[in-house]
């Protein structure tokens, strides 16, 4: 279901240049670069004759803001109430499609914390430089619930350093409709599954767009059909391991809470703000640099002092987490020590430590 709290959007990127709601507005000839509340402002607080909700959880998910973006500058005196609105109505499940993921800091509710467990935050992103620009900053927001979105897809896109986050849901992409649609390949849509798989991260393929090109070959679609094609090919794509993954984690990391040795090792509030500086890719390539070079290779005489102790956050998650060297990784991960690390192995040690950074940021 929609919830149109307001109308009215400007062109902001390469994605916006067939915008349906412009197409749609000029037809009515409306101007569509007027931002205005709409009737249903209030839509999810109204109630029937009978008192009741005329939005229930049976219409969920809510998409909020599809004749605008949510964070658009002229609905900043109107966005608190309608934070307030999906903070009340816990029953119901909102999701924000948004190209402006950057205003979201200084957009946020007071009581945002960790995130409304009842709302995603979907950051669109049509070509590879909309996607560099805006889904680092996504990354980097502490939220709930967060999927990318390309839509309309342009061209390929590069998003695997952004999934190997860990903190992505989910992909959707979809091709472009309605006159002058750009051509959406399904090589690109093909490709980004690819990277879902390689990260475990859920997919879809919502529709093919009315200019779809399939090996070469350029297919016209017409609109009614454009979803049920895209379902045909049956590449929607869900990971079952990655709940089993989070539980693997919390039991590690709670045995180690109960060590002496290891839950010695905690952040430093100016390294917690030395994180969040430098964010969450940048820690977790470094992360993987640093596994790599000190403990890659077999056990050795130097075994307990691969990692150093000292103020680089990476080392002492290392050491709380122990994967700071290889007996520790023997002893608490099965990660025999008499033979150099494999690719997997090393993806384990920097998901962990990541995990760990994560909750230490969390924590109050």
């Amino acid at each position: 279901m929609i919830w149109n709290p307001w109308q009215g959007c400007h062109k902001y990127s390469e994605g916006c240049q067939n915008c349906y709601l412009f197409l749609k507005n000029q037809q009515r000839e409306t101007d569509s670069t007027v931002i205005q509340q709409s009737r249903s402002f209030q839509l999810p607080m109204m109630r029937n004759k009978q008192r009741i909700y005329r939005m229930t959880a049976n219409d969920n998910p809510i998409y909020v803001c599809m004749a605008s973006d949510f964070f658009i500058e002229e609905a900043d005196s109107w966005r608190s109430a309608v934070w307030d609105i999906m903070h009340y109505r816990k029953d119901l499940e909102f999701k924000i499609i948004t190209k402006r993921i950057h205003r979201f800091e200084e957009c946020k509710p007071k009581n945002w914390g960790r995130g409304y467990p009842n709302v995603t935050l979907i950051c669109n992103c049509e070509n590879q430089r909309a996607a560099d620009e805006r889904l680092p900053v996504l990354v980097d927001i502490l939220a709930a619930h967060k999927e990318i979105i390309h839509e309309p897809m342009l061209e390929r896109i590069d998003i695997e350093k952004y999934l190997a986050s860990g903190c992505i849901d989910s992909v959707t992409c979809s091709g472009e409709s309605g006159e002058g649609a750009r051509i959406c390949d399904y090589a690109w849509v093909m490709d980004t599954r690819e990277q879902c798989i390689r990260n475990r991260t859920a997919f879809m393929f919502k529709q093919t767009g009315s200019c779809f090109q399939k090996d070469g070959k350029l297919y016209s679609i017409e609109r009614k059909m454009q979803t049920n094609q895209a379902k045909k090919a049956e590449i929607d794509y869900y990971p079952e391991q990655k709940k089993e993954d989070n539980n693997s984690f919390d039991r590690i990391l709670f045995q180690l809470s109960k060590t002496k040795y290891h839950s010695a090792y905690k952040l430093t509030p100016m390294m917690k703000e030395y994180c969040r500086q430098k964010g969450y890719i940048w820690l977790r390539e470094q992360a993987f640099e640093i596994v790599r070079k000190n403990i890659k290779a077999p056990h050795y005489s130097g075994e307990g002092r691969q990692t150093p102790i000292d103020g680089n956050p990476i080392y002492i998650a290392q050491h709380a987490t122990a994967t700071c060297c290889r007996r520790c990784l023997s002893n608490w991960h099965s990660i025999v020590s008499n033979r150099r690390l494999r690719e997997n192995d090393i993806i384990y040690i920097v998901d962990l430590i990541m995990e760990w950074i994560k909750r230490q940021l969390e924590e109050k």
